[in-house]
């Protein structure tokens, strides 16, 4: 998996979660002014792997 990091057309920050095989799985949902902001909400995806499953 890979994130990719970008600015939208109005100049925000954004990012997408890759699989291995290039298929987008989870994007940021909303932009960030600071590049720093979008680089720590990345960081929260990454460290969130033993967040729980709740089925509805």
């Amino acid at each position: 998996m890979y994130f990719v990091l970008y600015k939208d057309t109005a100049s925000y920050w954004r990012w997408t979660l890759f699989a291995a095989n290039h298929l987008k799985i989870a994007n940021s949902g909303e932009g960030y002014f600071n590049k720093s902001d979008c680089l720590h909400a990345i960081g929260l995806v990454k460290g969130c792997y033993n967040a729980s499953v709740t089925e509805r």
